[in-house]
């Protein structure tokens, strides 16, 4: 699969706050996204420095536009969020995409390409800051090593960047699929210090529902763009594209519960591999254990005789520990499987209400 890992920021090109009252006039238009993604309990967005993401709707439509033209099935594109913060909420108002290229092209630079972008519309006095970044998904695979290791560049040097997920797959369906995740403040703290020993995450109490945090998003448009809407929806004649009662499942379904079953067969390879390491260690310890009774009584022998004991030997040399697998791979396949659950879980409540409601009319009918 086509994947782009977002590049390092430095702490120099970090945002800066304004006070309300200096943005332009917005207007609420549309609503908070629902979610997969865990936002309360442990390290939930009670502890975020973000509380809320507001979205221009030029945005949205410009990451559409990125995907509709740049992605092709399993691609991902991305793209980088600039906007400003007031208070605890999250403004972005521009964003701009990386463009695609193949590891042919060596002479390309994206860290240079996106401080020339930065630069030019710092010129034409648009919001240049950068607050973040956005990824498109297939079908809601996105929790893997790759947006774990950006999103935590991000985060680490702007405390209050987001990454979107764009879901192009379900926004096709009639239903715009738009998601703003962070990562938990302890997930933050482990990633740090770059320890993912099982015993690490342990300590830290991290599961896989306290990976990510989800912040609610609001699309925000002016007052002219609503006029506008709805001088555009009062012209517009009404087209039966999307039977809405339709109760096929296309392969929506199919390929959900296909994608869930190959993350289940990954956990239960690693599940496999972290057995055999508590093997090896129980039966390391078993060998240590005899070893250390043997020159017990050996050394008792010698003391009988008159003989000095052995000399003292390090037994962490003798006795290598195994390496124990990283449980990190373990808890993004375990967070993907359970956004794989909720998405099922969404699409057969959705078709349900349709069934039932389909059998209501059939009666009625009859």
């Amino acid at each position: 699969m086509y994947s782009r890992h977002a590049q390092r920021i430095t702490p120099g090109n970090k945002m800066a706050s304004r006070k309300e009252g200096t943005g332009s006039t917005a207007t609420s238009s549309s609503s908070t996204t629902g979610g997969a993604g865990k936002g309360k309990g442990k390290g939930g967005s009670g502890d975020s420095a973000v509380k809320q993401v507001q979205i221009d709707g030029l945005v949205v439509l410009k990451i559409i536009k990125h995907y509709q033209e740049e992605g092709q099935g399993t691609e991902v594109v991305q793209g980088v969020l600039l906007g400003l913060v007031v208070e605890d909420r999250l403004e972005i108002t521009n964003c701009f995409p990386f463009p695609q290229h193949t590891e042919d092209d060596a002479d390309f630079d994206e860290v240079q390409y996106q401080m020339e972008m930065m630069r030019s519309l710092r010129h034409v006095n648009i919001d240049h800051l950068h607050v973040g970044w956005y990824q498109s998904t297939y079908y809601g695979s996105f929790v893997t090593r790759a947006l774990l290791d950006s999103q935590f560049s991000y985060q680490h040097a702007i405390e209050e960047s987001v990454v979107l997920i764009y879901d192009p797959i379900k926004t096709a369906q009639g239903s715009l699929s738009l998601k703003a995740y962070r990562l938990t403040p302890k997930l933050m703290e482990v990633c740090k210090e770059k320890d993912f020993s099982p015993e690490a995450l342990k300590k830290a109490n991290i599961t896989f529902e306290y990976m990510f945090e989800e912040v609610p998003i609001v699309i925000k448009n002016s007052h002219l763009i609503n006029v506008l809407m709805w001088e555009l929806e009062k012209k517009s004649a009404v087209a039966d594209k999307h039977e809405l009662l339709s109760l096929a499942s296309s392969n929506h379904l199919g390929k959900n519960l296909q994608l869930l079953m190959d993350r289940v067969d990954e956990m239960s390879q690693d599940i496999v591999k972290y057995n055999t390491y508590m093997r090896n260690t129980s039966k390391q310890q078993q060998q240590k254990h005899q070893y250390q009774q043997r020159r017990q009584q050996e050394n008792m022998q010698r003391q009988s005789r008159g003989e000095p004991p052995l000399p003292e030997e390090d037994l962490s040399k003798l006795f290598k520990p195994p390496q124990p697998p990283a449980r990190m791979d373990s808890l993004l396949i375990a967070g993907q499987i359970n956004t794989y659950c909720q998405n099922i879980k969404e699409f057969t409540a959705q078709n349900l209400g349709k069934l039932f409601m389909a059998q209501a009319l059939q009666e009625y009918n009859n």
